[in-house]
């Protein structure tokens, strides 16, 4: 037996609210990544710019009840309506390191089943300046005849960049223009890619020989620098030449070591070299140095175009070209020709028959062939003849031509193909004449027409080829909608008829064709048949599992639908927690072909409420239909949208929070009678328990409850189950986080502990030299300076927040950090600025309080300053202050002559009215341990407590 004790947090009483609060979604985007700009466009269109290479955030914030799903999608552009997929199904988009082709729209759609979904967009801009690249071309023309020539000269300068760059030419260090320089035209090219300028040097001068800086800029957006790129302009700057050490056709024969140099001829400045190949990279093992290309032990896959590049950014690149051809012979076959003028598919003795002969060679055109019968060379006569090319075959193919068929004709012919001088092996090919030389038919095997088998399997497709040659069968579906094979070809080849086929699935059931080749056989009409492919796989059901729930003493209909499955006649048996139910009376309808199977409960009970499961099954394998049963309530909703849930206790430390929700489909099940709530403190075991009653929940029925004496600024795991007489239902959880007000509407509510990262709308100032800094007990640095500082917060707790300065090193005297408020609108004359300051330390510098008025422009005035060491104790300071129009409240801590000078802020608390007469109250002075004096008792921060306790026997 164990016995665990459990605090009970102080409720507030609960309340319900009549309304239905089921809404539809609606969302907004904000942006909390690195944005180098967010405005609005003249149609009202969000634009979000960052640079490339940064990190992308976005934020779809939603309201709803229930609480929305979130997915982001995404058009290349305005223009498109295709999304794309970025695989985010929660309200936060990021992508690291944003390159230029993910700038577009993004979509954030929301829905929650209510109504229509919303669907918010903004347009994300990328940034970026490539490095700029310059070209310079020049022409030479004749003007009045001999006298001389002109020659102007074009420096090209393009980059590529968003937004469109900005272009400053120069000459040395001296920016050029048209209105300063008649020589010199300066323009923009029409149908260019990217952003181009032209300097153009008109009838060079001899002061145009010089340097010449293309200087480009996006003027410091998303602070990106400018870059520039230099070229040197002198009277023998020339394009570059090449020229081969070879032939632009290169054979050799395989096993052979290659080497081709690509030689400069000109080029000024020194043109740079590279060797590239088509199709694909470079052989593996060749290698390309400078202008040399070795590629040792060439092999026939090395075949292929060598491409020599030189470039100097002068004119046009220089090119030249090696076609490699590695010598190879594969893949010799042969055809039997019969009279063609006849129509004849036979060979008959006083009809002419031709005899073809072909390999794939590289080159081809250096194939020799020749012809041997029986085994001797073939004699050419009046009615033998060889001929080549013939334009009816393959290009460069050998026929050799029968006339008038004789029986001394009758022989076994011989083509042997080679390369003369080359050590290539020889192809050759052998065709037996005869009166037993027959074209082919095709057939399936009896019994093979159709094949079934079960998926996963392999299968065999088999066709019989009669016939002398035989020639080989090419298979290939019949089906419109899957034309390619298994292999992912149009055509499969097999040398004897059969098609192997591994681990077929389902999608592969269909007819295939099988048809004799024209090649190694007769060239005549292909010959076909087909067969019939069955796959068997297991039943598909639906649905794979259902949660069904209902009233105590209501019926209950079950149905499992078969959706496919093959074969498809199945049959079905029903469970109850694992033990076989008798059979449901079988439907006449439904007798002959049952595509569902059904069970019907009469009643739920406790008793029947379970695992109930259906299992369908064919001679393949089976598949499940699983019902849960139930008459337990559904999960309640929790409510997302309530305005400002945190209430927060100025000087405590603790925080209240108002948890709402709703009962899904509350009429489902029997009525819910209560909620059991447990409230647990993150990272802590025990947790608080309370049993809630209730009335008669209505669906979309907004119930609320207020939990108080959360401990700031701890998160808690809030679950919720409901009762019904049936007992326990699913339950619900959430986590609740403390957060702070930002721009509270209730300024006297509008107290910041820092206890929150947002540090209730604070920010940075900009202009100032270093930063606040938000920390605790927990999280300040161990090796911090000593005496200075405080050890904790105002309440004394370590994980209690503060923001503090850090004055120790690279800080120097007089260094300013600022603090600066959220915009508040002035609704009154007077308001009260409160706050804890800690000053502590031998080198304490200043804490001065600004307000920065918004009537008119942003003015700044001192409100309060204090200086000096105050010792190790919270103080409370009231400011009044009396803002003419929109304001803000600035703190600004001062750097004083030395490391030990650190200043603390704590609890602001900004609201209407006059501050105090007694600045300084006595019961707010906290005096941190080690100053001398003893700690003041923290208050009671828990309330009323109750304490139950649980026997829980395992």
């Amino acid at each position: 037996m164990e016995v665990t004790c459990l605090l009970l947090l102080a409720l507030i009483p609960f309340h319900c609210r009549g309304q239905g609060v089921y809404a539809p979604a609606q969302a907004q985007i904000v942006h909390a990544g690195q944005a180098c700009v967010v405005k609005e466009d003249n149609i009202s269109e969000r634009v979000y710019t960052i640079r490339e290479g940064d990190t992308l955030m976005l934020q779809c914030l939603v309201t709803g009840h229930p609480r929305p799903q979130v997915r982001w999608t995404k058009t290349a552009g305005s223009a498109s309506d295709k999304f794309q997929e970025t695989s985010v199904f929660n309200e936060t988009l990021r992508i690291e390191r944003i390159a230029r082709t993910q700038g577009g729209r993004y979509y954030c759609k929301a829905e929650n089943g209510v109504g229509v979904p919303a669907i918010k967009s903004i347009r994300v801009d990328v940034q970026y300046l490539d490095e700029p690249m310059l070209t310079v071309h020049q022409t030479v023309s004749d003007v009045r005849g001999n006298f001389y020539q002109e020659k102007t000269v074009f420096l090209r300068c393009t980059v590529n960049s968003n937004p469109p760059a900005r272009f400053i030419w120069k000459r040395g260090s001296d920016t050029l223009s048209h209105s300063q320089d008649n020589g010199v035209d300066i323009y923009e090219p029409l149908y260019t890619q990217g952003e181009t300028k032209v300097l153009k040097l008109k009838n060079l001068r001899p002061q145009d020989y010089a340097s010449y800086t293309c200087q480009v800029s996006v003027r410091n957006v998303c602070g990106i620098p400018d870059k520039a790129i230099t070229f040197r302009l002198t009277n023998t700057t020339a394009p570059p030449a090449l020229k081969l050490s070879v032939n632009e056709t290169l054979v050799v024969n395989p096993g052979e070591n290659v080497t081709v140099q690509c030689l400069l001829t000109g080029g000024d400045p020194l043109p740079q070299l590279q060797w590239s190949h088509g199709p694909g990279p470079l052989p593996l093992g060749a290698l390309a140095q400078g202008g040399t290309l070795s590629i040792p032990s060439v092999q026939a896959r090395d075949s292929g175009y060598y491409n020599c590049t030189a470039t100097n950014n002068v004119g046009n690149p220089a090119k030249k070209t090696v076609n490699l051809l590695v010598r190879s012979m594969k893949n010799a076959t042969f055809q039997i020709t019969p009279d063609v003028i006849k129509e004849s598919e036979n060979i008959q003795l006083g009809q002419d028959l031709k005899l073809s002969c072909h390999v794939d060679a590289v080159p081809q055109e250096k194939v020799t062939y020749q012809w041997f019968k029986n085994g001797k060379p073939a004699r050419m006569s009046k009615r033998l003849l060889v001929t080549r090319n013939d334009p009816e075959l393959p290009a460069v193919t050998s026929s050799l031509e029968l006339i008038d068929l004789h029986f001394s004709d009758y022989g076994t012919y011989l083509c042997m193909a080679s390369f003369p001088g080359a050590p290539v092996p020889d192809l050759s090919v052998e065709v037996n004449i005869s009166s037993e030389t027959v074209p082919p038919t095709i057939s399936v095997p009896k019994g093979r027409a159709v094949v079934t088998v079960r998926e996963g399997s392999p299968a065999e497709l088999q066709c019989e080829v009669r016939g002398k040659p035989r020639p080989p069968v090419l298979w290939s579906r019949v089906d419109k909608e899957a034309a390619l094979m298994p292999s992912g070809l149009p055509l499969e080849e097999t040398p004897d008829g059969k098609l192997r086929l591994e681990r077929v699935s389902r999608d592969m059931s269909g007819t295939y064709r099988c048809q004799t080749a024209r090649y190694n056989g007769f060239n005549v009409r292909p010959r076909e048949a087909q067969v019939q492919l069955n796959v068997q796989f297991p039943p598909e059901v639906e649905p794979s599992s259902q949660d069904v729930r209902q009233a105590l003493g209501r019926p209950v209909l079950l149905r499992c639908s078969l959706l496919r499955g093959s074969p498809r006649i199945a049959s079905a048996v029903w469970r109850f927690k694992g033990q076989l139910l008798p059979p449901p009376p079988i439907v006449p309808a439904a007798a002959e072909a049952p595509d569902h199977a059904e069970l019907r409960l009469d009643a739920v009970t406790r008793d029947s409420s379970g695992s109930y499961e259906c299992s369908v099954s064919n001679d393949v394998g089976s598949a499940v239909c699983l019902f849960q049963v139930s008459a337990k309530a559904y999960s309640p909703e929790f409510y997302f949208d309530t305005p400002n849930p945190t209430r927060s206790h100025k000087l405590s430390k603790n925080y209240s929070y108002v948890l709402q929700w709703t009962q899904r489909e509350p009429d489902a099940v029997d009525p819910v009678l209560n909620y059991r709530l447990s409230v647990r403190q993150l990272n802590q075991h025990n947790a608080v328990v309370k049993a809630i009653p209730v009335r008669r929940v209505e669906k979309g029925q907004l119930l609320e409850y207020i939990l108080t004496d959360l401990r700031v600024p701890h998160s808690y795991e809030v679950r919720l189950t409901p009762y019904t007489t049936f007992g326990a239902g699913d339950m619900a959880s959430r986590i609740i986080h403390y957060t702070e007000p930002i721009n509270s509407p209730n300024l006297s509510d509008n107290t910041c502990h820092f206890e929150d990262e947002k540090i209730c709308g604070y920010t940075q100032d900009l202009t100032d030299n270093f930063d606040w800094t938000r920390q605790n007990a927990l999280t300040q640095n161990p090796k911090r300076s000593p005496n200075t500082g405080p050890p904790t917060d105002i309440s004394g707790t370590p994980e209690g927040y503060y923001m503090f300065i850090e004055t120790s090193r690279p800080r120097e005297l007089g260094d300013r950090a600022r603090l600066v408020s959220p915009l508040y609108n002035a609704s009154a004359k007077f308001y009260c600025v409160s706050f804890f300051y800690h000053m502590y330390g031998k080198h304490i510098g200043s804490l001065n309080l600004l307000v920065r008025s918004r009537n008119k422009g942003a003015l700044d005035t001192h409100a309060w300053s204090l200086s000096g060491n105050k010792g190790n104790v919270w103080q409370q300071a009231h400011v009044p202050i009396s803002p003419s129009g929109p304001f803000q409240i600035i703190f600004e801590g001062v750097r004083g002559s030395g490391y030990l000078g650190d200043i603390a802020i704590d609890d602001v608390t900004l609201k209407k009215g006059e501050c105090p007469r007694k600045q300084m109250d006595p019961n707010k002075v906290v005096v941190m341990p080690g100053s001398g004096a003893p700690c003041q008792s923290s208050p009671q921060l828990w309330g009323p407590m109750a304490i139950f306790l649980l026997a829980l026997q395992r």
